[in-house]
This record gives C-alpha cells, structure tokens and sequence, in this order.
C-alpha cells in the first residue's frame, strides 16, 4: 500500500509539473483542457435545443449564425458532434435553402458576413458535395472587392476593401471575415487557375495598411502611430480615427492570411497594440460592446500569429490560451450558453454568444 501511495503521489507531481510547465510555454494544461471541453458539450447540448422546425438557427433571415453554430458543432468533431448528427444536417440543409443564382448565401441583409460564414461552415463538413456552392460563394466575395472594375482607384480609401453587399462601403470587419473564407477555400479546394477568380491580395493589403494607425504606411492625413486598426479609413467604432481590440485582431489575422511575413513591421506594429492593451475584460477600446465578437478574434489572431505568450506593457507574461480559456469558462450560464449584457452587434442573442464563444474556446484548446 505504502508504495501504491508513493506511485499515486509521484504521478501527481509530475502531472503539475507538467501543467506548470504548459502555463509557462502557454498552452491549456490538461485539466483545463477537459473542463472546457466539458463546457462546449454543455453548450452544444444547449444549442440544440435552441435550433427551430427549420433546422435554422435564430434568427434565420441571417443564415451566418446558422453557420457559425455549425462550425461550433463541426469543430468540437466526434461522432457525437460531426456531419452525421441530426442538428448538424439540418443547420445544413437550412444554410443550402440560402444559396443564390449570384452565388451569395444569404437572406436579405449581409450577404458578404453570410455568405463568408456559410461558405466556412460548408468546407469544414469537407464534403465535396458542397464544393460547388462554395466555388460560387468564392465568385461572389470576389466581386465584391472595390477596384478598378466598379470605378474606384488606388487613391480611394475604399480601394481594395469589401463592403456588406455590392452596394456597400468596404470595412474592415467584412474584409477580414471574406479573407479568412477565401483562404480557407483556397487551402481545401486549391488556388483557382483562372485569374478572375483569386482575391486580389495586395488591393487588400492596401485596404488594411488605411485602416492601421500606422504612418509608415498609411498614406491618410487622419493616421496615428499606435499601430492598432480601426473599422474602415477613417472611421473608429470607438470615436474619431482611436483603435480598438476587435479590430486590431481582424488587421492582425488579416495580414497573415494576406502573407504579410510576421517579422514584417506592420504586423509587429500591431502585436505591440494587442501587447500594450492586453486585456481579456473585455474589447479593449470599446469595453462590453462587442466583446465575444473580439474574443473570438483574439483566438483567431493569435493562433494563426503562432506566438504562445504575449509580455504586456508593464512586463507581465501572458501564456494567452490558458488566461483565454479560463476567462471563458468563468463567464458560461449554468445551462451551458454565454450572453452579453450588452446586446450591440446582435450580442444580446445567446445564440450568437454561444457560437462565438464555443469556437474561441475550440482555437484556443487546439495549440499546445
């Protein structure tokens, strides 16, 4: 018994030495790990039961959230929660009711959100049955981007950005969200041989470089030089041209999709900004308003950047996943879903919440 005792205690000591040592390197500890996997299965469980007759998820006019709920599953994976579960081929089937002859997959407003979610949740079921509509939704985020082709040139702020729809003013936040979807088509479906059908990448660049408060390499009279973004040229949600956390991770994950090399001064610009202003609060800049839309960004930003620990201004190590991971769990309802209390940016929607939060979590789990 006593060495049954002493193997019992030395196995415990090597598995805290072995979380200790994944908190310093940055990642989630196994402990951690199964909790927030606990935690996304309650929280799935609960979106279930939230999914109406139409296998949509509320509200159905805007297919995206359907599709961020199906990524939510999908990415969670298993035979529990794959293509073969009944919610996940029904929030499918209701997402394919949306496709439309212009290869946009939406209802009546946002197509571009709708249609870059949409096209996401399709290719994570990697199921070539769907390459089609993604090949059109691809077709269709193309046309949107603002150049030459509609009148606009290279010294038009817009240049280079994409708007909600054809009509609309490009911003940030539709850029980055039609970038992430085209990338990802790309790495499952290949590159297109036609020209006509990629992304003009360095149009997009010259969009993000006018909306970073960067003067190195924004050319607008309005920019500063804390190296953070805002939504479009010239516009802040936060007030005037100030930059704020969620777009500052949309810049960040926005270059790195574009192929802008890490080391390059533009990216590291904006990882000192996520540095100096670390805070896992809420969105910095922009305190309640649209914090899990900027925690899902962070997740994004900084998995892709591929840096473990962030040091913030003050010289604090900050191993992100672990902090991020136990910042989300601390927040989650007892019945499994998250919610914002403040409902700017559809957050007051549960649904929405959920989906953001289960996929952040899903990042944030999926490093060391």
């Amino acid at each position: 018994m006593r060495w049954i005792a002493l193997f019992a205690m030395l196995c415990c000591s090597v598995g805290l030495c072995q979380e200790a040592k994944l908190q310093t390197e940055g990642g989630v500890a196994p402990s951690e790990r199964r909790e927030a996997g606990a935690a996304i299965e309650r929280a799935l469980h609960w979106l279930e039961k939230q999914q109406d007759e139409t296998g949509a998820w509320q509200p159905a006019a805007i297919p995206g959230v359907t599709g961020l709920v199906v990524m939510a599953f999908l990415g969670h994976g298993g035979k529990e929660f794959g293509e073969s579960n009944e919610h996940v081929r029904k929030g499918i089937q209701a997402i394919l009711k949306y496709v439309k002859e212009d290869g946009s997959i939406t209802g009546e407003m946002y197509a571009n959100y709708n249609t870059a979610i949409c096209m996401m949740a399709l290719l994570a079921t990697e199921n070539p049955e769907y390459h089609k509509a993604i090949g059109n939704g691809r077709k269709y985020l193309l046309r949107l981007q603002c150049d030459e082709g509609d009148g606009c040139q290279p010294n038009n702020p817009s240049y280079g950005g994409i708007g909600y729809d054809s009509h609309g003013k490009p911003c940030l936040s539709n850029l980055e969200k039609s970038l992430e979807a085209i990338k990802y088509a790309e790495s499952r479906l290949g590159d297109p041989e036609k020209p006509e059908n990629r992304l003009h990448w360095d149009k997009a660049i010259e969009f993000l470089q006018r909306c970073q408060n960067l003067t190195a390499t924004n050319d607008q009279p309005w920019a500063a030089n804390d190296g953070g973004f805002i939504y479009a040229p010239g516009s802040s949600k936060a007030g005037g041209t100030r930059s704020y956390g969620s777009m500052t991770y949309c810049g960040l994950k926005s270059f790195i999709y574009a192929n802008v090399d890490r080391s390059d001064p533009r990216v590291q610009a904006a990882v000192s900004w996520i540095k100096n202003n670390y805070t896992l609060d809420c969105n910095p800049g922009m305190g309640d308003q649209g914090r899990y839309y900027a925690y899902h960004t962070f997740a994004k930003a900084l998995d892709v950047y591929g840096q473990e620990t962030l040091t913030d201004i003050k010289g604090a190590k900050h191993p992100w996943r672990m902090e991020f991971v136990s910042k989300l769990l601390s927040l989650q309802k007892g019945d499994g879903h998250w919610v914002n209390a403040n409902g700017r940016w559809m957050e007051s929607n549960p649904v929405l919440v959920t989906a953001y939060a289960v996929l952040a979590l899903e990042i944030a789990c999926s490093g060391p």
